[in-house]
């Protein structure tokens, strides 16, 4: 009896072995396949998407979903399931004899790895196994629903005074400069939308976002045809802070692999790259000559960059350990001459000069030539008007937000202040005129319900546009302050006015 219960017990652990072994083997068998959404559609992403997206259609190709990879061009095949030799796509991505691959037009071709990786993709069948959370997808037909207020996290007007540009969700929203009504919705890849900036005469807008820990992305959008000029893919995760070089040829931006980019805004090319940060890079701006870029970040410095060697130049900020409480967030040069407003965790708006014309000194803070009042809470956003004169900033505390003005002081002030200071004895310590001038109150402020995240002034100068939290844009009269117009930039569902006039949420839902 108790050898058979043995023998019974044998078979019992023998069968689960052998069941478990086979479990392992399917497994082993599910890695070694190729997985149209774990490894090619990456691929496809990094290489293809910049040319082959609804909004840059090139060659009628379109290559963001399995759906439309398999329309083909112009409704003809590319991909012969099982048959990677008799597939387009195969032959377009390989070397034809001695001649170089097609595609990626004007790229370096893919890696032999990366070529084989699709061809035994398209081997197995080309099958799809996007998981159908992962599927949707917005274009031109298909734009998104706002079925709750969004978050919008910039705004800015064109040079003309024709638009404004919001950032949404998938897109960037054109309105009339005065909010008077949605001229045209500019819909991308990027899924959050970080920064949306228009080039220096206005015919351009460029964009940067992505989606969180898969991908960064700037665009590069013709305003007139409404049509995307160039995307861009950038490093795995969303990019931040975009800015123009003043005579339009470059758009910079900070990323969150801690690097700070800028490609020509015409071809799309990198001509820059530093990685002197050692956290996010949240915004950039150009010297006034575009000889150099500046940055700020989480790692609370304000860097200076060269930007025709690539080359670190400086640190703007102190060095110094405790001289500033926190990341910076934003950063604008001065319009007429190289000297800089940022602003971040500390709440402290300040102003510095951006090239250093002493030796540095532990201790200092000799290129910081003004400090402002404080702000509750953190400064998210920092604007010069167009000629210099004032600047504005957008924070957060608690819940709600504030529009402050300044008026800074002009050159001249600033050196006759500086000359009318008695110089100290000790001359192993530096001059520090502005520690002895009592921080420069605000123009005016305006309370908000809620985080304000981006400002920008009108090309005439008499309106300042704020966004954040809450989901308005409000327009805002530069001289008293005074909300000119709020309004809600993107278009919301029926039920979700409805929805949103009863509960006032804010939820960014889709």
């Amino acid at each position: 009896m108790t050898s058979f219960r043995s023998f019974v017990l044998f078979l019992v652990g023998f069968t689960a072995l052998s069941i478990s072994a086979v479990c392992v083997d399917e497994a082993r068998a599910d890695e070694a396949a190729v997985s149209y959404y774990r490894d090619v559609r990456p691929l496809f992403q990094e290489r293809c998407q910049g040319c082959h997206q609804p909004a840059k259609a090139q060659g009628k190709f379109v290559i963001t979903t399995f759906d439309w990879i398999m329309k083909g061009a112009r409704d003809e095949a590319v991909i012969v399931p099982g048959k990677p030799d008799e597939s387009l796509l195969v032959t377009e991505i390989e070397p034809q004899g001695d001649e170089a691959p097609s595609m990626p037009k004007g790229e370096d071709p893919l890696t032999k790895a990366q070529v084989e990786l699709i061809r035994k993709w398209i081997e197995a069948g080309a099958k799809d196994d996007t998981p159908e959370s992962e599927k949707v997808q917005f274009n031109p037909e298909n734009p998104p629903v706002y079925e709750n207020l969004s978050v919008l996290t910039s705004v800015d007007f064109s040079s003309d005074g024709e638009y404004l540009a919001v950032a949404g969700h998938h897109e960037a929203l054109l309105h009339k400069a005065d909010g008077s009504s949605l001229e045209a919705r500019l819909i991308g890849l990027a899924e959050r939308i970080q920064s949306v900036r228009f080039s220096p005469d206005g015919k351009y807008l460029a964009v940067t976002g992505g989606a969180p820990g898969q991908m960064g992305e700037v665009q590069i959008w013709n305003v007139e045809r409404r049509r995307l000029r160039t995307a861009v893919p950038v490093t795995y995760d969303t990019i931040y802070g975009v800015s123009w070089s003043h005579d339009g040829k470059l758009v910079a931006f900070g990323c969150a692999d801690n690097s700070v980019r800028a490609i020509d805004a015409k071809t799309g090319d990198q001509v820059l790259f530093n990685g002197a940060h050692n956290d996010w890079v949240l915004a950039t701006t150009f010297s006034v000559d575009n000889s150099h870029l500046v940055s700020v970040g989480r790692d609370r410095s304000m860097k200076l960059i060269k930007v025709d060697t690539e080359r670190f130049v400086d640190n703007i900020t102190s060095i110094t350990p405790g001289a500033l409480k926190g990341g910076l967030l934003a950063v604008d040069c001065h319009p007429k001459h190289d000297e800089l407003v940022a602003g971040g965790a500390d709440g402290i708006p300040k102003i510095f000069r951006m090239h250093r014309v002493k030796a540095r000194k532990i201790g200092d803070d000799y290129n910081r030539l003004q400090t402002f009042t404080v702000v509750p809470g953190r400064i998210f956003t920092v604007r010069f008007n167009g000629d210099g004169t004032r600047f504005a900033i957008g924070s957060s505390y608690n819940g709600r937000g504030e529009v402050r003005t300044y008026v800074p002081e002009s050159k001249e002030e600033r050196e006759a202040r500086e000359k009318s200071v008695p110089k100290k004895e000790n001359k192993t310590k530096r001059v520090q005129p502005e520690a002895e001038v009592e921080p420069t109150a605000p123009l005016w402020k305006l309370d908000v319900d809620g985080a304000v995240y981006s400002v920008a002034y009108s090309h005439d100068n008499q309106v300042i546009a704020a966004c954040g939290y809450d989901g308005h844009v409000r327009l805002i009269d530069v001289e008293s302050g005074k909300v000119l117009k709020k309004f809600v930039p993107v278009p919301l569902a029926e039920s979700a006015k409805v929805t949103n006039k009863k509960t006032k949420r804010r939820s960014r839902t889709f």
